[in-house]
């Protein structure tokens, strides 16, 4: 049963006898569910509106959001002249979008009237519904109309509270353009706030108001911040101020974004920047980001400072100097052929990737070794990658091994592989392997035709024997 459903006939019954609604009336997702629940499946169902017809007072909130949401448009339009309509916000400003004209207009006047009046707390509630139903046809009137009344600084205050994501995103929106926060506030939510909408909008805006002296109170939130766009948003409002020492130390920084206005902000000042990620690197205390930055600006050169690193104790470093050698084009596969056993998870990705160019260069056998149950699962997953780019028997015996595996994934991408197994020369490769070789992939075959591989078995076989 799904949710509009369930909480249509919940309503149905809350309201035949005489209660309020049965959800969560800060719920905004509610109110667009029950409109929806009630239209769709309370089409055939007595919808207890007597009230409504006779004048009387609703028999209880539920009674008046039934009505509310009443699949005919004369009973909608005559719920919202009813004073108790204005109980219920959230429905008429999805009344405003309502493909029947009286009633769209009726509940535009009504929400015209109520919208100065309501609370703080509701009109989170009120700018919710209107952002979301803004997406219908007629949905903009109500949310340009709210837009108009969420300009005062308690209401302001209410969006900014607000969990749901486009109602903040409004609420600051608003509040940047009333000049309600100050630069450091704006700096503040910037470094703070999970949306990147929110944090560049903030961070933007809290340096476009930064007035002199003031810059620490501002600069500092962006600065510390965890989100990578908005320490670059810091770092980049250093160039104004010229502290090119501060700049330099976000040339190590985790984030490549980061470290590019790091140096953007250096050689503005006429600093050149490569000369200082040589010395991050030949430091005692390498942070990750330090090869990584080399590897972004140096040469191949700079190998000779990257490869010590690659045997670094932090994995993180280790990863990265990885990373720098293969973008520089300066890693040796001889040379990081050993890191595919290294206990890191990262480290063993980045060598692969590295390797993977020159992968047919490798040991088949020694690769294969590392298929076993016994590896760790990096270590397997590395040894998958690098067959699969290897030549056409490697790659068989590679996923015919892994056919039956007892690791999920891994059997999954082996019988995917076989699937579409079939590269040029794969028959003639496949006759010119030596007897024992041979022997072995046909006993592979045979296993994997025995388990979950045998469609794809019979494919591969037809394949070696039919082009001769």
């Amino acid at each position: 049963m799904n949710r509009e459903y369930g909480l249509a006939y919940a309503t149905l019954r809350a309201a035949r006898s005489g209660g309020d609604v049965p959800f969560d009336a800060a719920d905004p997702a509610a109110w667009i569910d029950v409109d929806y629940g009630v239209r769709e499946h309370l089409l055939w169902e007595n919808l207890s509106i007597d009230w409504l017809r006779a004048g009387e007072t609703a028999p209880g909130g539920a009674a008046v959001a039934v009505a509310l949401c009443h699949p005919d448009g004369r009973v909608r339009e005559a719920a919202l002249r009813r004073p108790e309509a204005a109980g219920f916000p959230a429905l008429v400003v999805l009344r405003c979008a309502d493909w029947a004209r009286p009633v769209r207009e009726e509940a535009r006047r009504a929400l015209a009237g109520l919208l100065p009046g309501v609370s703080p707390g509701t009109v989170a509630l009120v700018a919710v519904v209107a952002l979301r139903a803004a997406v219908r046809q007629r949905g903009d009137f109500a949310r340009d109309l709210v837009m108009s009344f969420v300009r005062s600084p308690d209401r302001i205050d209410a969006l900014l509270a607000c969990a749901d994501r486009g109602a903040r995103r409004l609420g600051y929106r608003v509040a940047v353009e009333e000049g309600h926060l100050s630069a450091a506030e704006l700096a503040r939510a910037a470094a703070t706030d999970p949306d990147v909408v929110v944090q560049d909008l903030c961070a933007d805006a809290a340096l476009a108001h930064t007035r002199d002296g003031d810059h620490g109170n501002v600069l500092r939130p962006l600065l510390a911040s965890r989100q990578p766009r908005v320490r670059a948003a810091g770092v980049t409002a250093l160039g104004r101020t010229g502290e090119t020492e501060e700049a330099a130390g976000f040339l190590a920084d985790r984030s490549g974004l980061v470290r590019a206005c790091a140096r953007w902000v250096l050689r503005r000042h006429g600093v050149d920047p490569l000369p200082l990620h040589r010395a991050a690197c030949a430091g005692p205390d390498v942070l990750p980001g330090a090869p990584a930055g080399l590897g972004e600006t140096g040469t191949r050169a700079d190998a000779a400072l990257l490869w010590p690193l690659v045997g670094h104790p932090r994995p993180a470093v280790r990863a990265k100097a990885v990373a720098a050698l293969r973008v520089l084009d300066a890693g040796a596969p001889e040379r990081l052929e050993p890191l595919l056993d290294d206990p890191s998870v990262s480290v063993v990705r980045e060598a692969t990737t590295a390797l993977l160019p020159v992968a047919d260069r490798l040991s088949e056998d020694w690769l294969y070794d590392r298929l076993a149950d016994d590896r760790p699962r990096h270590v397997r997953v590395s040894a998958f990658r690098l067959l699969s780019a290897h030549g056409p028997t490697a790659q068989l015996r590679c996923f015919l091994r892994l056919s039956d595996d007892e690791d999920p994934v891994l059997r999954e991408r082996a019988l995917t592989a076989l699937d579409g197994w079939g590269p040029a020369g794969a028959a003639t490769a496949y006759r010119a392997l030596p007897g024992p070789r041979r022997a072995e992939l046909d006993a592979l075959l045979e296993r994997a035709a025995a388990g979950p591989g045998e469609g794809q078995v019979a494919r591969v076989r037809w394949f070696l024997t039919a082009f001769r």
